[in-house]
């Protein structure tokens, strides 16, 4: 089985979670950001595609990347700054696999909470009024909070046990 990462990253918190996945994957599969990415992709059996969510879906380079893809086993890891256990969270991978030619070929998703660039917080305070969604309040002030220290050992540890899970399936 040949595997490839790939990620995008924004602010390094996809970058490191990819970086845990290769830490366990077989010596020499490359793990390289979505812009590095070889022209050719069909030769690898499992793609693991990371993205930051975006508006609810994988980022912009990352989803040119997914709609291409024909591989016979997808994998996405993911990073956004909701709790990774939310129904956001669930649905941004969900919505992320609709951009695959074979939605079947979804192996398995993972996300991981991370920190959340300033300046897109800033940004979302002055284009959403307080107290909506996006906008200024003290539970969004305390999410923004607690994903400043994600992804953490912890997660890092989640990433690798979900990678592990994900080679048994694959080879089994």
């Amino acid at each position: 089985m040949k595997s490839i990462i790939l990620y995008s990253s924004l602010t390094g918190n996809t970058k490191s979670v990819a970086e845990a996945i290769a830490s366990v994957m077989p010596e020499g599969t490359p793990c390289v950001p979505v812009k590095e990415a070889p022209e050719n992709l069909v030769d690898y059996d499992t793609v693991f595609v990371g993205f930051w969510v975006d508006r609810g879906t994988a980022n912009k380079e990352a989803a040119k990347l997914i709609e291409t893809l024909t591989n016979p086993n997808i994998v996405f890891f993911a990073t956004l700054g909701m709790y990774a256990d939310s129904d956001h969270a669930r649905e941004s991978i969900d919505k992320a696999s609709e951009l695959l030619h074979n939605k079947e070929s979804l192996v398995d998703g993972f996300v991981c909470q991370g920190k959340i660039d300033p300046k897109v917080i800033e940004m979302m305070y002055k284009m959403f009024p307080p107290g909506s969604a996006h906008g200024q309040s003290p539970e969004r002030d305390a999410l923004h909070k607690a994903a400043e220290t994600h992804p953490d050992e912890q997660d890092f540890a989640n990433a690798k046990e979900f990678t592990k899970s994900v080679l048994a399936k694959l080879q089994a």
